[in-house]
């Protein structure tokens, strides 16, 4: 009803002979795709760059906050899109901190380093994502390989990047062959971070699709380009599975602190530590800047070199429930972050009412339970922009009504909530049912009693995968929300769209909230999943 029918009315739509057989289609389609299928591989090659690096430090070497740093490094897959966003331009955009330090001991009157609306900007973003797939997966494969490979080599006269090359790179290949194609997969689909750290003029599919069906309102043409988007991410998800299908153990598995070793020799601190300062460059001066730059008051003094003073400020605070202009429209951003808060909690009861029962009959080993496995997982391949124009082509008469947003956002997040809880239900073994039925127990009492203390961290866990992708989701919500139920990452976009230095900060306090209210679901969530002072 709402992914299969929405589906095919997208497929209705994109069929429009009128626009299948206009040339400027097929040329906004090629201009769109090329420059997708180019920014994916760009930043995919500079993912790899940045992440094999860390993969390697990370399985190779001892050194201070080790477990932290690895934290951090996977905190940004988490995170929403409009939160890094706003901790790029807060560090590196024109109104940052890197341009207004440079402007302000150089008596500059612009910022010198441009970086928002650029493809610098997109990528820098994507590198920043992703970057945790690479570590994540590369450093399992390092950190089990068996060093006596290694050790032979060097026995033999092999310098290190000969050892690197000839031993150590064709049993990763695999492992980074799979990483690649899902980092570029990531890359492909992604819709937040062009729009905002890009803008309009750099038209992925994903933009175009948005720019085509809420502006120009060529709905056809926006079909058309979300059925070609649908096909390319068919294609490369199961390019994915073929070659994760590839990943073999490595030879002779070791524990993984049997590879790791305190550095002594010079290139190696020197190593750990450019590795170091790229971690707190990337991934952590960004979402440091978002917080600082809520509170910070710029002000040009006078005087020929025209500088910029600071100092501490909470007016772009109390500037959120101010309607300055005096619209009719305006919803203060009280509103947006409770309409947020509410399609998250709506979000997490669809998800666990229909991702209970499903992953109760997916983890029957049958062959209708492998089926209905593959049927329940295309939402994953398919983005939420093209989720929210088969939303307006399916139901146009409904779109009004708010309540389509957390229907989205279930179908997003429903995948992740059946994976997070068929390991628990596929763990529990079938004689304890049994035994408490033969004890004279009901299936209701059975369940309780038995099941639901097994299933409890499972379910909390798989509630918390459906609340944050819920409180963080952009694309379909940009698509389906109305002006009056704005969430906090639309009204974020709307505050970073206009210009004026008071729509920035209050943009970067918006963004805190939304951090901070982030963090809280997911802390209390993680919390109430841990029964007891044992966990």
């Amino acid at each position: 009803m709402f992914f299969l029918y929405p589906l095919g009315s997208i497929l209705r739509a994109a069929l429009d002979g009128s626009v299948l057989l206009d040339e400027r289609t097929w040329v906004v389609v090629r201009r769109a795709l090329g420059f997708t299928l180019y920014q994916a591989a760009l930043s995919t090659l500079f993912t790899l760059l940045v992440g094999l690096p860390l993969a390697y430090l990370f399985a190779r070497y001892r050194f201070p906050l080790r477990s932290l740093w690895r934290i951090a490094v996977a905190i940004p897959f988490m995170l929403p899109t409009v939160v890094v966003a706003a901790g790029f331009n807060a560090w590196l955009g024109d109104r940052g901190w890197v341009n207004l330090t440079l402007m302000r001991a150089f008596g500059l009157p612009e910022a010198p380093i441009p970086f928002s609306g650029t493809l610098t900007a997109i990528v820098t973003a994507h590198v920043f994502y992703n970057t945790t797939l690479i570590v994540r997966i590369l450093a399992y494969t390092l950190e089990h390989m068996d060093p006596r490979l290694e050790q032979a080599a060097r026995v033999l006269g092999a310098d290190g990047w000969r050892v690197f090359w000839h031993i150590t790179l064709p049993l990763l290949r695999p492992a980074l062959l799979a990483a690649a194609s899902l980092v570029f997969l990531f890359d492909f689909t992604s819709f937040g971070v062009i729009l905002l750290l890009g803008g309009p003029q750099f038209a992925t599919l994903e933009v175009e699709i948005y720019v085509q069906g809420v502006h120009m309102l060529n709905l056809s043409l926006a079909a058309l380009l979300s059925v070609v988007q649908l096909l390319c991410t068919a294609a490369l998800s199961f390019l994915y599975g073929r070659l994760l299908a590839q990943v073999i153990a490595p030879i002779a598995p070791r524990p993984a602190e049997v590879n790791l070793r305190t550095p002594c020799r010079w290139a190696e601190r020197a190593f750990v530590g450019l590795m170091v300062l790229l971690l707190i460059a990337l991934f952590v001066l960004p979402m440091v800047s978002v917080p600082i730059r809520s509170v910070a008051r710029l002000e040009a003094a006078r005087g020929e070199r025209g500088e910029i003073r600071y100092g501490l400020t909470a007016d772009y605070y109390r500037e959120l429930f101010i309607n300055r202009r005096g619209s009719l429209f305006y919803v203060p951003p009280l509103q947006a972050a409770r309409n947020s808060l509410l399609f998250a909690l709506l979000t997490v009861l669809l998800s666990l009412a229909l991702g209970i029962p499903a992953a109760v009959a997916l983890s029957r080993q049958n062959v209708w339970a492998r089926r209905m496995d593959v049927l329940w997982m295309l939402p994953l391949g398919v983005s939420g922009v093209t989720l929210g124009l088969g939303f307006l082509l399916a139901f146009r008469r409904a779109v009004a009504f708010p309540g389509l947003v957390p229907l989205a956002h279930t179908l997003i997040a429903l995948p992740l909530v059946i994976r997070t809880l068929q390991p628990a239900l596929v763990s529990i073994p079938s004689h304890l049912r049994q035994a408490a039925r033969v004890l004279g127990a009901s299936p209701w009492r059975a369940w309780w009693r038995v099941e639901w203390p097994i299933l409890r961290r499972a379910v909390l866990a798989a509630a918390a995968f459906a609340f944050t992708v819920s409180l963080g989701e952009f694309g379909a919500t940009l698509l389906l929300t109305r002006p009056e139920y704005p969430t906090l990452p639309v009204a974020i976009y709307r505050f970073l769209s206009q210009p004026g230095g008071l729509n920035y900060g209050q943009a970067m306090a918006m963004t805190t909230i939304l951090m901070l209210l982030t963090a809280a679901g997911v802390l209390l969530l993680e919390r109430l999943r841990m029964p007891g002072s044992q966990f």
